[in-house]
């Protein structure tokens, strides 16, 4: 007899079988319920369910089937009992479990293609005999239907909609068509292609193509949920790219509700709206039927436990979208949110994702367990970046150039000092408490690192406390002194340029030193920045025509307000000026200028205090990049769980490198 593993297949019957036996429903969404029959494989014989009971219904072990010898093991057809009365084949089986199934068995069918099932390789299976797998058997129109969703195949070739004003590249109308594909079978997406690729325009071809194909009685307008700062971009893209669709704006305190905000929305193809407003309005948008909900920046629902991702959730929707250069920023629990949001169920529970995929893959690295993910998340998810062979972009190299600065002597001893006291409070500090001290002495140092007055509870580090003098403020710190250096020189060859830093008072000093020194209009965008201003900040430093007394060449931005969502083409030149301690967040921001659009070569400026924290945490960065490209990441708050002794090591300076 053979020895191949003992087989329990559910066999999708195909849409003429369904429909003689009355269960007709279209394919449509992942709840979407298929009939099946069931096969069983035992050696080499293949039997159908009335094969198998009438083999049983003999009461032997070794039983003769069309000419073969079956050995039927008591404790196998026990188990495959037990599996076919744990699925009611009355009900069908859902889309969901289909797809399911047949991704994770994709990787055992290949080892059979092989040849692993062969009665020469017996032996390689005989630990395994006794294990019945539960496998998957597709139709002709599921066969078809499942290479297109798992990206094996081109997807239908779209014409783009007619009223589209943009020359889509190759693979942006790929991405079009992946995203009308899916909108047919009611399943959700994640466009996640790198930063300046074009996930706008890609999505506002769908939302053209969704209008032009829909009924005009059965037409649904579509929300667009983004962060504050790009509802501006947004309007003004829509109306560049796809001035028949009808925009509506829904923010601000002149925003409607009730029967006011229902009239509207049915007048218009697409309603904007902030992650803030639409938590705020969460009872008026979900008491709406949208055609489809988009969330720009998706990133922003990566706590699944927030109220704005609450929220989003609840808005029912025919289809729904994420769009994100970051879908996994920290930790896998992200992507869960995220496929939350787009497959709802598809991916388990919060908990049941935990145990079976976030916990083995962030403690144990489970390879096993990080090819499975893998499997699943593929099918919704299309990734492309700048780099691929397959995109043919006109987009220049981006140079990154790490710039190491020594601390002055007062930096020295004001990080130094850092150091000490946190080092006394942990002996006398656990749990919570040690935790919030060592978040909180992180700060601390990087602010050092910044510059003295960011510590400084008195000293007037902003220019309404009075006239600083300049000179002063710059030999405090040596990061602003080699800032100040590099952006004279780049102004010189009137190349303009971005500036990031984490905190407020920097950014003010950055831009009162910088507009003392270049004589020209420096900007400075933050959180609480207004969006009409931010708006008409991203105006005049991509304006080419005024005049230069008016012009800013040089664009302040905290990391949080201005490292998403804005396109910011007229730098060629990028500073970080002290470092975000996640990657992710740091390319994003970069690509507020690397991206499409730009024409010259980028150069990326990374500031280094040397003997510090930061040069040591440096290629732990680099190291965490590789994390989210695997789809495994570690924890936000590593740092907080260090021993004493690690943190003292991470954390102490190396006197070397401090300037007298």
């Amino acid at each position: 007899a053979s020895r191949k593993k003992p087989r329990l297949r559910a066999a999708v019957q195909s849409e003429d079988e369904s429909k003689k036996r009355g269960r007709g429903k279209s394919l449509f969404g992942l709840e979407a319920i298929l009939n099946f029959d069931w096969r069983i494989s035992i050696g080499d014989a293949d039997l159908n369910e009335q094969e198998f009971d009438e083999l049983l219904a003999r009461g032997e072990r070794l039983v003769k089937f069309r000419d073969r010898w079956i050995v039927l093991d008591p404790a196998l057809i026990a188990q495959i009992r037990r599996m076919m009365e744990g699925m009611d084949k009355s009900q069908g089986l859902s889309f969901q479990d289909v797809l399911q199934l047949h991704l994770l068995s994709q990787g055992e069918a290949d080892g059979d293609a092989d040849g692993g099932a062969s009665d020469a390789d017996a032996e390689t299976f005989a630990a395994d005999s006794s294990r019945v797998q539960l496998e998957v058997e597709l139709n002709a129109h599921l066969t078809g239907l499942m290479a297109k969703i798992n990206q094996q195949s081109e997807w239908p070739r779209l014409d783009p909609p007619a009223g589209l004003r943009a020359e889509l590249r190759s693979y942006q109308q790929d991405g079009f068509a992946w995203l009308a594909f899916l909108r047919r079978f009611g399943l959700g997406a994640c466009l996640a292609d790198d930063m300046g690729l074009g996930k706008t325009v890609q999505l506002i071809t769908y939302l053209l193509h969704a209008k032009e194909q829909a009924d005009e009685e059965m037409r649904l307008p579509s929300l667009i949920v983004c962060p504050t700062s790009v509802l501006g971009n947004w309007q003004k893209e829509i109306s560049r790219f796809a001035p028949s669709l009808r925009v509506a704006m829904h923010y601000g305190s002149g925003r409607k509700s009730g029967d006011e905000f229902r009239q509207e929305a049915r007048s218009v193809d697409v309603v904007l709206t902030s992650f803030a407003t639409a938590s705020l309005d969460q009872e008026t948008l979900s008491g709406f039927q949208w055609g489809a909900v988009c969330l720009d920046e998706a990133q922003n629902i990566k706590n699944a436990g927030t109220r704005q991702a609450m929220a989003v959730k609840s808005f029912p929707a025919l289809h729904r979208i994420a769009l994100t250069g970051t879908p996994i920023e920290n930790r896998l629990a992200e992507l869960w949110s995220i496929y939350d949001f787009i497959v709802p169920t598809y991916l388990g529970t919060a908990k049941a994702f935990q145990d079976r995929f976030a916990g083995p893959i962030e403690r144990e690295q489970d390879g096993r367990r990080t090819a499975e993910l893998k499997k699943l998340v593929k099918p919704f998810m299309l990734r492309r970046k700048k780099k691929d062979p397959s995109i043919q972009l006109d987009l220049p190299d981006k140079n990154e150039m790490k710039t190491y600065v020594p601390l002055t002597s007062e930096q020295a001893a004001l990080y130094d000092n850092c150091v000490k006291e946190l080092l006394d409070k942990l002996k006398k500090l656990d749990g919570i408490q040690r935790k919030g001290a060592i978040l909180g002495a992180l700060t601390r140092l990087k602010q050092a690192c910044d510059h003295p007055a960011l510590l400084d509870e008195d000293t007037g580090a902003e220019p309404e406390d009075g006239p600083l003098q300049t000179e002063a403020i710059v030999a405090r710190s040596s990061k602003l002194e080699r800032l100040l250096a590099m952006v004279k020189e780049l102004r010189e060859s009137d190349e303009r340029c971005l500036i990031f830093t984490q905190y407020i008072g920097m950014g003010k000093m950055i831009q009162d030193v910088l507009q003392r020194e270049l004589g020209e209009p420096v900007l400075y965008l933050n959180g609480s920045t207004p969006k009409v201003q931010r708006d008409r900040m991203v105006e005049s430093f991509q304006s080419r025509d005024l005049p230069p007394s008016e012009q800013p060449n040089v664009f302040i931005l905290s990391l949080k307000a201005g490292g998403v969502g804005l396109n910011l083409t007229a730098a060629n030149h990028v500073f970080h000026f002290d470092r975000w301690w996640n990657p992710a967040v740091e390319n994003q921001a970069t690509d507020r200028a690397y991206r499409m659009g730009q024409t010259r070569d980028v150069q990326v400026h990374k500031f280094i205090s040397l003997g510090t924290l930061e040069e040591r945490i440096d290629e732990m960065l680099e190291n965490k990049q590789q994390l989210s490209d695997n789809v495994i990441s570690s924890s936000e708050g590593w740092i907080t769980e260090l021993s004493t002794d690690a943190l003292r090591e991470l954390f102490s300076l190396r006197r070397d490198w401090s300037r007298d």
